[in-house]
């Protein structure tokens, strides 16, 4: 038997690492925010692990500081720089400079908060921000943030890493409303879920994996902008009935991940209380929409809905992942799975919140103390404020290229998402995608593209509070350029 005893001791002092590594990402944040350097330069992932030393690490590990700063620089070169005005991509928070310390509590406490006992601070600060989501909603009755309790006709919530774990505990939930031997006895064949055509992929993903099929999914048409069309739910609605089946839910979009517009979910929460239906709101993105004076109408309705998903980490400048799945009565989040594990799962009073019983997931870090930090380093008011910049953002740039006579712009937005195209009437699909890469491979811009019936479009996602009118120019002029080197000069 081997003498050597483990260890443990850190191999690098503490302090002096904490300092080490703050002093890059300060650089890091800065330059980003400056603008010096670029978005994003893709290498391969060998090129990367080479410059990384990554073997010779994986065996040796950091000899000292200096190795390990060297290597944070190398990863933070490697990057997709989103502080940097001009990334303008993915529904992916642009966070606060120091939005990242939870996750380094986190990091080095490792309290799993679905357990209170396992992490009372991260479980306690989890439901304080659920009382306040729902409070949004007015799903909550108690008289205090700080209440805690059960009260007859409360809403319910919980926080799960992500949208797509999210949707599918809600539309679990709908299931056992309306089948509630299903957890014993498996899905009925009978049930069925309709929501737009554009629903979010993880809707379907989700009726897959609960063993109900892709085809349990109803679509619903859209119009040109890929918004759901209402007044074709009634003819859909009562062909499925025809054919012998039921509607487990019905699916909204706030707003469409393609798009960003929203849903009429007035009329949807209609057509759901004329039926008896179970209404689910995706506000994934657009939910956020309830803390702008000037944006809330663009989701009346959200508060009649029986379930809803919001991600923080989209709109609320938390760093991924961190979602809420919200139930207007907590019944329904109760009922929605049922199981056994002795060494978890207790009959008795516990103390304070558990949520492992009403989440897919197990070990679940402490997400409510992210989503806290996020408004405690600037106020609540401030996140707002951020919200309704965003959106105005995407409205001024609409403005911009609207009075271009080479770009077109298919709809006025009402999120902080755009698509728009370039000479339209000369560049086909396969082009305006080939310009989005060339754009992305210049290092100077990073956005997205996306396909509305069928037609490809360039996608802007507007998250930095730092992106201004002169970026849009840039932007603009740069798409045209490299337009014209790609496709045009070559004509001549």
């Amino acid at each position: 038997m081997s003498k050597t005893k483990p260890t443990d001791n850190n191999s690098l002092p503490f302090l002096e690492t904490k300092k080490s590594v703050a002093k890059v990402l300060n650089n890091y944040i800065q330059t980003s925010k400056d603008c010096k350097g670029n978005v994003l330069v893709q290498k391969s992932p060998q090129e990367i692990a080479e410059e990384l030393n990554l073997k010779e690490l994986f065996e040796k590990g950091f000899k000292d500081l200096t190795d390990l700063e060297s290597f944070i620089k190398i990863y933070l070169k490697h990057t997709n720089h989103l502080r940097n005005p001009r990334y303008v991509g993915h529904q992916v928070a642009v966070p606060q400079d120091l939005s990242g310390i939870p996750d380094w509590i986190h990091g080095t406490i490792n309290n799993p908060s679905s357990l209170y006992e396992m992490g009372p601070s991260g479980a306690t600060l989890e439901g304080f921000m659920i009382n306040w989501m729902l409070s949004k909603l007015n799903w909550f009755k108690g008289n205090d943030l700080y209440d805690f309790s059960n009260h007859k006709d409360n809403g319910s919530g919980t926080l799960t890493h992500g949208g797509s774990i999210a949707n599918m505990t809600a539309l679990s939930a709908a299931r056992a409303k309306i089948a509630p031997e299903s957890w014993m006895e498996g899905s009925p064949k009978d049930l069925v879920v309709m929501g737009p055509s554009t629903s979010h992929y993880s809707i379907v993903r989700s009726l897959s994996i609960m063993g109900m099929g892709k085809n349990s999914f109803i679509p619903v048409p859209v119009d040109t902008n890929e918004v759901i069309q209402t007044e074709a739910l009634e003819n859909i609605y009562a062909q499925i009935k025809k054919d012998g089946k039921r509607v487990m839910a019905v699916v909204a979009n706030a707003c469409a991940t393609s798009t960003g517009l929203f849903d009429p979910l007035n009329k949807m929460a209609d057509f759901c209380k004329k039926h008896q239906l179970w209404f689910h709101v995706d506000g994934a993105h657009g939910a956020v929409a309830l803390l702008s004076k000037k944006n809330k109408h663009k989701v009346n309705g959200i508060e009649y809905a029986d379930s809803i998903i919001w991600d923080a980490h989209k709109m609320l400048r938390v760093p991924a992942l961190c979602t809420a799945v919200l139930f207007k009565q907590q019944e329904d989040q109760w009922n929605s799975f049922h199981q056994k594990g002795s060494y978890v799962f207790h009959e008795n009073e516990v103390v304070g919140i558990d949520s492992m019983p009403y989440t897919i997931e197990c070990t679940k870090s402490a997400l409510g103390t992210k989503l806290f930090w996020s408004f405690a380093l600037e106020g609540k008011k401030a996140i707002s404020l951020f919200v309704e910049n965003t959106f105005q953002q995407a409205q001024d740039l609409y403005t911009y290229l609207n009075e271009r006579i080479d770009f077109y712009c298919p709809y006025i937005p009402q999120s902080n998402i755009l698509c728009f195209q370039y000479c339209p009437d000369k560049l086909s699909n396969i082009q305006q995608l080939k310009l989005r890469y060339a754009l992305i491979n210049s290092g100077k811009f990073y956005i997205t593209s996306c396909e509305i019936n069928g037609e490809r479009f360039l996608r802007t996602v507007l998250s930095n509070p730092l992106t201004q009118q002169e970026d849009f120019i840039a932007m603009a002029n740069t798409i045209k350029s490299l337009a014209e080197a790609l496709f045009f000069e070559k004509r001549q």
